[in-house]
């Protein structure tokens, strides 16, 4: 058997990789390393059933992603532009990676009847003001569109849409998972990823610096226990909608805590206004952001 994994020298694509290579999956990777990294999957560069080094290409490439749709028995579609940082800084690039690459690997899938795995995200639920674990079925509640940061829920929300849509019309085997704060080894700073950047910093003895006030909560679950999921939901293709995530919180003011006492750093925590976090992006955070994760746990245990 053959997987796509579009993303994957990325943080999470690197991790399925490895995971469906020790299930003796042939693997191939696509990614145009804008925020993967060949040192990602380097230790996977040996390894049996490691279709190529790397595809070092774009979902953006329609003759490429048909090629590699067209080679295997089933794709995961990880890649896409991620991190706030990213998003807020470079909108037009989420809009197109988001959207137009999702739209290739799609419809190849559909045309060469593939089962598919997107991966979407908890950015679909919006800014829910109350304090609730969020359902698969729960609304959608956005702010306006000069806030940057809508811009990325709305391009996962079209992914979405466009999967469904191929379900109904074209019978396209298909499978969507919003992923939560996922942490684990080889996640970037880069990119505004609270962890690693807490870890960096506490490690340098520089101060962490927290958004707001750091009441905010956030459920963080580990790699290993996401990638698990994804290869589990791709064996349904059900055309459902899954949250993948933890469902233990913590605030971040205490996540600091735990960071600069498991790094022994002498790092003083810092308090920093939304607004002045990234300049009319963030305006809008999202205090608490939690999954239901019953419907998980009913399809694969």
């Amino acid at each position: 058997m053959r997987a796509l994994v579009t993303g994957g020298a990325g943080f999470i694509g690197s991790h399925l990789s490895e995971l469906l290579l020790d299930e003796g999956w042939e693997v191939f990777a696509l990614d145009d390393l804008s925020t993967g990294a060949e040192a990602n999957i380097a230790h996977l560069r040996e390894r049996e059933g490691f279709g190529f080094p790397l595809v070092v290409d774009s979902v953006l490439s329609p003759s490429v992603v048909s090629e590699l749709v067209h080679r295997c028995d089933a794709v995961y579609h990880l890649a896409a532009a991620v991190g706030v940082r990213l998003i807020v800084e470079q909108p037009g690039r989420t809009l197109l990676t988001n959207v137009q690459g999702a739209e290739n690997v799609l419809e190849y899938c559909a045309r060469f009847e593939k089962p598919v795995l997107v991966a979407s995200s908890s950015e679909v639920y919006g800014n829910h003001p109350e304090d609730v674990s969020l359902e698969e079925s729960a609304l959608r509640i956005y702010g306006p569109t000069t806030a940057k940061r809508w811009a990325y829920a709305d391009t996962k929300a079209l992914d979405e849409f466009l999967a469904l849509a191929l379900k109904q019309e074209r019978g396209l085997r298909c499978v969507i998972v919003r992923l939560f704060n996922t942490v684990g080894p080889r996640q970037s700073s880069q990119y505004g990823n609270v962890i690693p950047r807490f870890v960096q910093r506490a490690l340098a003895g520089e101060p962490l610096e927290i958004h707001g006030d750091g009441s905010q909560t956030r459920c963080f679950c580990h790699v290993s226990d996401v990638v698990r999921a994804l290869r589990g939901l791709l064996e349904h293709a059900d055309g459902e909608i899954y949250n993948v995530g933890s469902t233990d919180r913590i605030t971040i003011r205490k996540l600091a805590g735990r960071v600069v006492e498991a790094t022994g750093s002498s790092s003083e925590l810092i308090f920093v206004p939304y607004e002045e976090v990234y300049e009319g992006g963030v305006a809008e955070e999202m205090f608490h952001r939690a999954p239901a994760s019953d419907k998980l746990t009913r399809a694969i245990g």
